[in-house]
């Protein structure tokens, strides 16, 4: 393979990785929680949605090929400077949060693996990861990619065998019991419950915009990228439901919560094997690592286009060509991911980076009929255009709708910061503002 290019196979790896991690073995529970009976339903909607997303991803990197940025880098050729800064700085910030969501997940199992003696050390262990992954990052794109391939058929294995007990434990054994999936959910209606659910799911699916940060460095370009990143989201869907069934066939939708750890939790209610129990803690370790790897390596790239492009300060814009990393972009990120680690239990900080997910993603869908418009998607396969892209962008929007105040509101709050900031350092720059006639 020359330089540091990687193969569709890695790619895919790369994107399942980002994928498969907090969103399956953190925060599956809290979907069933909230969600109830409607669990499975409602990952099969966003999986959808998720899948809507990917398929318009692959087409927008056929038409930026080199872009680092990802959906930064599509509303930035699109809109410019002003909305691209907003995009940029929302999409890094919603990255480096998930390094904090995944990282958690991976401190609460190592800690429940090692026993109660190190029942308060789960956050020591979850900033010892990211710290870890921040030096692996720097290593190189070429073996963070290779190590998470790995990692990944790893951690699918072992979920296939999490599925595999809990079918056998249910009627292999005479356990199954239909009322597990028809009792719980939180208090309000179906449509509510499934949306406020969708926070956690939609953060679950959208690691395969990770592949957007690199697809020049994919063998193939675009199109293998594009591959890459629809074959996760289908691979993801099939393993999400096949869990969600699982978990449920171990123990009633009613008895999940809020906890980091929702898949040894039902093996424990179901007196699963000790061996079991540690493989599914392996597997959730090697989960939540894989995920880190590939969050940090995402953030810190959308960072560096950032400051390539002159919107971030130059010392963002140290890049390593033999290793093709960006060193003080990844050593930001770990610092931004150590810090929210402390913003609230996982499902807050899971949808504080869920705000910038769902504005990036929508810009994006903008974007993309912003090129078609001009004649720039040419040769490139639309599906169901616009019809398609405009269902889309209303079910993101739908899920912002969804959103916990606390995560509304901080993200509001950066929104308008990074207004007055944009235009402060405009005035300061003495740039001049074009003005345009919206309407004749």
């Amino acid at each position: 393979m020359p330089g540091n290019k990687i193969g569709v196979v890695a790619a895919t790896a790369v994107a399942l990785g980002a994928i498969i991690g907090a969103g399956i073995f953190v925060l599956s529970g809290t979907v069933i929680s909230i969600a109830g009976p409607y669990a499975i339903p409602a990952f099969l909607i966003v999986g959808i949605v998720a899948l809507s997303v990917a398929l318009n991803f692959g087409v927008l990197g056929s038409i930026m090929p080199n872009a680092k940025g990802a959906s930064y880098s599509y509303v930035y050729g699109a809109f410019g400077s002003e909305l691209g800064f907003i995009t940029g700085i929302l999409l890094y910030f919603s990255f480096a949060t998930a390094v904090s969501v995944v990282s958690l997940g991976f401190g609460a199992t190592l800690s429940g693996l090692l026993g109660s003696s190190f029942s308060g050390y789960s956050y020591i262990f979850s900033i010892a990861l990211i710290a870890a992954v921040g030096l692996l990052n720097l290593r190189g794109i070429k073996n963070a990619a290779h190590t998470d391939t790995m990692l990944v058929i790893t951690k699918i294995m072992i979920l296939l065998i999490f599925v595999a007990f809990a079918i056998f434990f249910a009627f292999g054994t005479g356990h199954f019991s239909p009322s597990n999936f028809l009792t719980g959910g939180a208090s309000g209606s179906i449509i509510n419950n499934i949306l406020e659910a969708s926070i956690a799911i939609f953060f679950a699916y959208t690691g395969f915009q990770t592949v957007s940060t690199f697809t020049s460095k994919v063998s193939g370009g675009a199109q293998k990228a594009a591959k890459a990143i629809i074959a996760a989201v289908v691979i993801s869907i099939v393993i999400y439901v096949l869990v969600i069934f699982g978990l449920m066939l171990l123990m009633p939708a009613s008895s999940y919560g809020i906890t980091a750890n929702p898949l040894t939790s039902a093996l424990s209610a179901a007196h699963a094997p000790s061996w079991l129990f540690i493989l599914v803690s392996i597997g959730a370790l090697i989960a939540t690592a894989s995920a880190t790897i590939a969050m940090v390596m995402a953030a810190s790239r959308v960072m560096y286009q950032i400051s390539k492009d002159g919107l971030l300060p130059r010392i963002f814009r140290k890049y390593n060509k033999q290793k093709d990393v960006a060193a003080n972009s990844i050593l930001a990120t770990v610092f931004i991911a150590v810090i929210m680690l402390f913003a609230g239990n996982v499902y807050i900080i899971a949808a504080i980076s869920n705000f910038g997910l769902l504005f990036s993603y929508i810009m994006s869908m903008i974007a993309l009929m912003h090129f078609h418009k001009r004649h720039k998607t040419d040769g490139a396969r639309l599906f169901l255009y616009p019809y398609l892209q405009i269902i889309t962008i209303a079910m993101l929007m739908l899920f912002m709708y969804g959103l916990p105040h606390e995560a509304f509101v901080i993200n509001v709050i950066l929104v308008i910061s990074l207004i007055v900031i944009y235009y402060a350092l405009t005035e300061v720059e003495n740039k001049r503002i074009p003005r345009l006639r919206l309407f004749s």
